[in-house]
């Protein structure tokens, strides 16, 4: 895993002045005093969906284990604006994430650096699109629905911005792990490989009202939402859904607590792909175990956070770059469908409060070497790192597993050398933000 890391951070430092054609929008703002909103709004479905993440799954949601919600927070200073959603979804389409964006953009008079809409990749929450040739009618309700309900959080939001107090915390959870297991004959498969790359990290970025009182956390973390596998067909949140529901549900009820999924596109809770929610004989199901044990760190971070201030400067970038496209002639079974492009775009969203805290997006189902590339070269002591953000161009592994094959890079779009290139072009963002 060092060595990785080293590899990475030196390609990074040796591109980090140069720059690459994108499309960029860029806002900054200093001075004055940090005010911040943030809402909650049940987005659980009430007629049965068809799930989202399981191809093997042929029939709709047979009732709900736990609630769906999307929570959003809107920071403000000296006219600067940050708005981050995270709803208890498995993905957004690019088609999709453009027609709430442009709502939602218009709505608040936002800019395009200014908006953060991310799903936590539940594989047990409605599978989403408004069009009607791939999913059924239930569904595309659902969405229209959804996609009122996220204007209405938003605006929630907007509506509670007051003075507040915030600050950052680190902390650790053993919850999720490798995925990449190898088999007698070699080969990579689905399962569970204690010994490989891991982030562990669980960064927490605390908000409190100028008198301390508790009003909401943002906090990260790299897994899957997939403690759930095919067999399940009961709405749930899954691990992170489950772990913001008991953070909540400690800190108060009127405390919103939105969570990001971090550098996980090989990473599983734990226990993976579990049939049911098993209560036998007064076993705790591990789904609620997984995110309970979450939770509680979330929580012992953000008692833990001491040191607070009123104050907090806002700026953000956004960029759009193009990755070359894995070979279009390639036959593997398990590629998806490629179209003509030569390129897959990849949409980077940065933004800072203050001179600690990063937040950075990605359109990616990103690795977690990675993210942990990123985060240990970043200019700031805590780097948010929020995958399934802003669209989906889906999996982005590191060059060197290439060779190893496995389900994620015969998925991947992406070919060999682009996670170089997002490495460079994200440090280089979170430099200049600096």
């Amino acid at each position: 895993m060092m060595k990785y890391r080293s590899l990475f951070l030196f390609i990074a430092a040796f591109f980090i002045f140069l720059t690459l054609p994108g499309q960029a929008d860029k806002t900054s703002g200093k001075g004055g005093v940090l005010r911040a909103g943030i809402a909650r709004i049940d987005i659980t479905p009430d007629i049965p969906v068809m799930l989202y993440g399981y191809a093997s799954r042929k029939t709709p949601s047979e009732g709900i284990h736990d609630h769906l919600f999307a929570r959003a927070i809107v920071f403000e200073n000296n006219g600067r604006k940050l708005v981050m959603v995270s709803s208890d979804i498995g993905s957004y389409t690019d088609t999709l994430y453009s027609v709430i964006k442009k709502s939602i953009m218009e709505k608040f008079g936002l800019r395009d650096s200014e908006f953060f809409l991310a799903a936590i990749h539940s594989h047990s929450s409605p599978e989403v699109s408004l069009d009607i040739n791939i999913l059924p009618e239930s569904n595309i309700k659902y969405t229209r629905e959804l996609h009122q309900k996220l204007i209405a959080v938003v605006g929630e939001a907007f509506k509670d911005l007051k003075p507040v107090n915030t600050g950052s915390g680190l902390g650790y959870s053993p919850i999720g792990s490798n995925r990449r297991e190898m088999t007698a004959d070699g080969s990579i498969t689905l399962g569970r490989n204690p010994y490989g790359p891991t982030d562990k990290e669980v960064l927490v970025f605390k908000i409190t009202d100028p008198d301390g009182k508790p009003v909401g956390a943002i906090f990260d973390y790299a897994t899957h939402a997939t403690s759930l596998g095919p067999d399940n067909m009961l709405i749930s949140g899954d691990v992170l859904g489950i772990s913001a529901q008991f953070v909540e549900q400690i800190l108060g009820k009127d405390f919103v607590s939105p969570v990001f999924a971090g550098a996980s596109g090989n990473i599983d809770p734990w226990y993976r792909i579990l049939p049911s929610f098993n209560t036998d004989n007064g076993w705790i199901p591990e789904t609620v175990l997984l995110g309970t044990l979450l939770g509680e760190e979330v929580v012992h971070v953000f008692r833990d956070i001491r040191n607070t201030s009123p104050m907090g400067n806002i700026s953000s970038a956004i960029e759009t770059i193009e990755c070359p496209r894995k070979n279009l002639d390639e036959k593997d079974e398990e590629l998806p469908a490629l179209d003509k492009q030569t390129t897959v775009p990849v949409t980077i969203t940065a933004a800072h409060i203050g001179d600690d805290v990063a937040f950075i997006s990605f359109n990616v189902e990103m690795l977690t070497e990675i993210g942990m590339t990123i985060k240990a070269g970043s200019p700031f002591k805590h780097t948010f790192i929020i995958t399934h953000c802003n669209g989906s161009s889906g999996y982005l592994p590191p060059a060197q597993l290439y060779k190893e094959g496995g389900y994620e890079i015969n998925s991947t779009h992406f070919a060999i050398g682009s996670d170089e290139i997002v490495i460079k072009k994200a440090l280089s963002m979170l430099y200049d933000l600096k």
